[in-house]
């Protein structure tokens, strides 16, 4: 197949960790042909949907990881496939990206689905199963907020279409600083914030379960960083070999068949405790830790899924 993958930049990549260099890598080694672009490089053009970008071929050599070949102006329906891969944050560049890749379906499979990404960003998604999560409030009102850190006393704040770790807060009991948070935040954007009932739990880590095509096939542990909150590995967060729980499979049957039906192909969630806290469409990671952990192949997995789907 002619694979493209819309990301950022592939020269740039930690290639020991990076999902989107294992996915290419996979494909590769089944015969399949790569392209990449970067997001300000899609366009819709008079009815056809393009990009300027490069065929490219991986190795496993940082530093020397991706031979591309010179800038080429192609029209993405001559692809079968196209990832959406770029990382967020989920802004109205990423929006118009998802409404421009919509024009290429069904007859080119977009992974994963970008009308399903648009509408079901990691932190509201999970807002159709309150049962599974923490509590929680999503506003912009410092007075909602407030009330809601009145009720539960120690809270996590942080911007609403945050990624990686960024602008997280943990804000106890005896914290003062609500008010100028809250200040900081609206001061550079429009957007809400989330506050979430905070998990004592985390300190044991927050596990990232893998669900290809609705279905879990492992998990890894992030454990934080001493005196930190926030377990994203890129803050500092240790990933740890874990295996699922009973909860963790209880959470992905329920989950699992609305992820498959609204072709979300590649999801990791994010799952503290007992309770289910993100479900990451947009680009999620967590491939390469799991292979080295379980030594289960999840590209294999994964492309096993995507070329049902062609057939």
């Amino acid at each position: 197949m002619k694979i493209a993958f819309q990301m950022d930049p592939i020269q740039s990549v930690d290639i020991n960790a990076d999902s989107s260099f294992r996915l290419a890598e996979e494909a590769q080694a089944r015969g399949h042909e790569l392209f990449y672009y970067s997001p300000d490089h899609l366009a819709y053009e008079e009815g056809r949907v393009t990009a300027k970008g490069h065929h490219f071929t991986v190795r496993r050599e940082q530093g020397n990881h991706a031979d591309l070949s010179p800038l080429t102006h192609v029209d993405l329906t001559d692809f079968d496939v196209i990832w959406l891969r770029q990382d967020p944050p989920f802004d109205m560049h990423y929006i118009t990206s998802t409404h421009i890749l919509d024009r290429l379906m069904p007859d080119t499979l977009v992974v994963n689905d970008p009308f399903w990404v648009r509408n079901y960003p990691e932190k509201l998604l999970v807002l159709d199963f309150p049962d599974l999560t923490p509590p929680t409030t999503i506003a912009r009102d410092l007075d909602t907020i407030k009330a809601f850190k009145e009720k539960h006393g120690d809270v996590i704040l942080k911007p609403l279409y945050g990624n990686g770790g960024a602008g997280v807060f943990r804000l106890d009991r005896n914290d003062r600083n609500l008010t100028s948070l809250h200040e900081l935040f609206t001061g550079f954007s429009r957007e809400p914030l989330i506050v979430q009932k905070f998990l004592p739990d985390v300190s044991n880590g927050d596990k990232r379960v893998i669900l290809v095509d609705g279905e879990p096939v492992g998990a890894i542990n992030r454990v934080p960083a001493k005196g930190e909150t926030r377990s994203n590995m890129h803050v500092g967060g240790r990933p740890e070999k874990i295996a699922l729980s009973d909860r963790d499979r209880e959470i992905c049957a329920r989950i699992g068949p609305l992820l498959k039906e609204k072709g979300q192909v590649f999801v990791g969630i994010d799952v503290i405790g007992d309770y289910l806290t993100e479900i990451n469409v947009t680009s999620p990671t967590g491939i390469q830790e799991l292979e080295r952990f379980d030594g289960v192949n999840i590209a294999e997995k994964i492309w096993q899924a995507i070329e049902a789907k062609r057939a």
